[in-house]
């Protein structure tokens, strides 16, 4: 079955107890069992719900994974992974990822006793030198968040396959249409399902893909444990916004292709972060892992111009903190997204204060530029 075929028929597509198309939105707690101690399917809505598991077997399958798990929001997703390890394991970390992430780390689990290393996760070197004796995974994100900076899933998954580490991905960016880490060498994918997944503003959660069943067991289990699950209306909705994400992320990287050519050629603009640079380091990589170029990108403007001028004289791109949504989207990270990083590591990471990033929508595309001309030409 094409990726595309199975966007709409993959996972659980139909209701099995009446035959409906779309699965409905079990509203349930619990459920009524025939007899005490049988086996039954469903005992209670945390452990496990219908529609909750269309959705969990519908990013199984477009992961190419063997389980797949709903939880109520992204940072929900990685904190039951990262609950895979005990106090005194050792985490490899990329140095660009989502702010939430950083804030996670530094304020949970170090408290908790887990120890973490941050490098740049493209340098193979860097990334062999940072592994302990404890070192138990390589955490990363590609593209990542903001810069959109690209990791060679292979290599690293190579490097961590010797000497049995977990390499786990965060594929929000790029989304299993665009890439799917689990077939490059990944043990664990992670979404934050409220973006691209969804693509509509109108849920969070997140999902968490394993390609090994010993290692889905453990990450079913603390799913249960810790309780943090997505609930069958919001199920509900992410499994309908799935079956648009093939037209949706077409439409969002025609525009994105667009944006990058008529900023390329600004003159107000100094720098811009797109995986589809031909000149940028990472292409090679993003041609050899990506089957395109995503809806994400960032820029900077050229010296003495205003960001804060040119957010505000935005009419059609809203400033908003999240992504992948039909709408386009913009956002300061300094001061929204990566605004828990303290300054220092954020500059040293490559997060200027002027740093805007943008979450090209599928609007008309020539709106959106005659939207972005009026604004730069404003700051």
């Amino acid at each position: 079955m094409k990726f595309n075929t199975k966007l709409i028929h993959a996972g659980i597509s139909r209701d099995k107890a009446t035959g409906a198309v779309n699965v409905p939105i079990y509203q349930t707690s619990t459920y009524a069992q025939s007899e005490l101690g049988g086996k039954v399917e469903y005992e209670y809505s945390r452990t496990g719900n219908p529609t909750r598991r269309a959705v969990e077997d519908l990013i199984k399958d477009l992961e190419n994974g063997v389980a797949g798990f709903a939880f109520a929001s992204g940072s929900a997703a990685i904190h039951n992974v990262f609950s895979l390890f005990s106090a005194g394991d050792h985490i490899i970390v990329g140095n660009d990822v989502y702010g939430g992430t950083f804030r996670l780390i530094n304020t949970v689990l170090k408290r908790q006793g887990l120890e973490f290393t941050v490098v740049d996760t493209r340098n193979l070197d860097e990334v062999k030198g940072a592994i302990k004796y404890n070192t138990k995974a390589i955490y990363l994100e590609t593209p990542t968040n903001p810069l959109m900076r690209i990791t060679d899933i292979t290599a690293i998954s190579e490097i961590a396959h010797e000497i049995d580490l977990l390499t786990i991905v965060d594929n929000t960016f790029a989304t299993p249409y665009i890439q799917q880490p689990l077939n490059l060498g990944a043990d664990i994918v992670l979404h934050s399902a409220s973006k691209y997944l969804g693509g509509h503003s109108d849920l969070v959660a997140g999902l968490v893909v394993v390609k090994d069943s010993k290692l889905g067991d453990k990450i079913g289990y603390l799913q249960n444990a810790i309780g943090g699950i997505l609930g069958p209306q919001d199920s509900w909705l992410l499994q309908r916004g799935i079956k648009t994400l093939a037209v949706r992320m077409q439409a969002h990287e025609s525009n994105a292709r667009k944006i990058f050519a008529f900023l390329n050629e600004n003159e107000n603009v100094a720098k811009i972060y797109y995986p589809g640079d031909p000149d940028a380091r990472d292409f090679e990589i993003v041609k050899k892992q990506m089957n395109g170029f995503g809806g994400m990108l960032s820029f900077e403007l050229a010296k003495g111009h205003s960001v804060k001028k040119f957010i505000e004289s935005l009419k059609i791109i809203t400033l908003a903190e999240s992504l992948g949504a039909v709408e386009s989207l913009v956002e300061v990270p300094a001061i929204m997204t990566h605004g828990s990083i303290p300054e220092k590591i954020r500059l040293k990471n490559g997060i200027s204060n002027e740093l805007i990033r943008l979450s090209v929508g599928i609007e008309q595309s020539e709106d959106l530029i005659e939207d972005l001309e009026k604004a730069l030409s404003r700051a």
